[in-house]
């Protein structure tokens, strides 16, 4: 698959990982809430039958989260991207399973200037495509002028169920799922030089 550049009339972006560090422990999470290690989280949590407990289960997430964002730092090439996006007219947003605090809290402190935030408060989280929908909604785009960029196979098939062209960053690792992106790049920093290619040449 290619990607046609001149065709992206918005950039929407995965938080952790791909704008922003994360060292959230995955493994050390479901632990902590006596969740399987094949389980998704938030599905596991959300599906808890006792209130109480699906509560103390969700503040022990967010407590991880909020943990995480007081040490995040921006990823190389984030701010130079988001610029160059903005000073070309593309809208940016970010759609994250984040809850809204600690994703609130990354973008203060790290100071991302996107048009738009969607966190799992908002809509189901990905791989639902309904975050990525309600952006193409609101910006009254085809779904195929957004671009979706991350680093999971959350994000690929998130961006393939709204029928939106996407971009795993792959942080120089391979996956047996990078083959279903349409675009793959090492870093954010790749990504901006295949856009300012573009742009220098439109």
């Amino acid at each position: 698959m290619t990607l046609d550049y001149s065709s992206i009339k918005a950039v929407v972006f995965d938080l952790d990982n791909t704008l922003v560090s994360s060292s959230l422990n995955f493994t050390s999470i479901r632990h902590d809430i006596g969740c399987p290690q094949d389980h998704d989280l938030l599905e596991f949590a959300d599906n808890l039958s006792c209130d109480k407990q699906k509560s103390s289960v969700h503040q022990t997430i967010v407590a991880h989260e909020m943990s995480d964002a007081q040490n995040a730092e921006v990823m190389e090439g984030c701010h130079e991207l988001l610029t160059h996006l903005a000073q070309h007219n593309l809208y940016t947003g970010i759609v994250t399973r984040n809850c809204i605090e600690a994703a609130t809290l990354k973008i203060h402190r790290l100071k991302l200037s996107v048009n738009e935030l969607i966190c799992r408060e908002h809509f189901p989280p990905k791989p639902a495509p309904d975050s990525l929908l309600a952006l193409a909604d609101l910006w009254s785009l085809n779904p195929s002028h957004i671009l979706y960029v991350g680093d999971y196979i959350y994000d690929i098939q998130a961006a393939n169920n709204a029928n939106m062209p996407s971009c795993l960053i792959t942080h120089h690792q391979p996956t047996d799922y990078q083959h279903l992106a349409t675009v793959c790049v090492p870093q954010l920093t790749d990504l901006h030089r295949l856009f300012a290619s573009h742009h220098l040449s439109a």
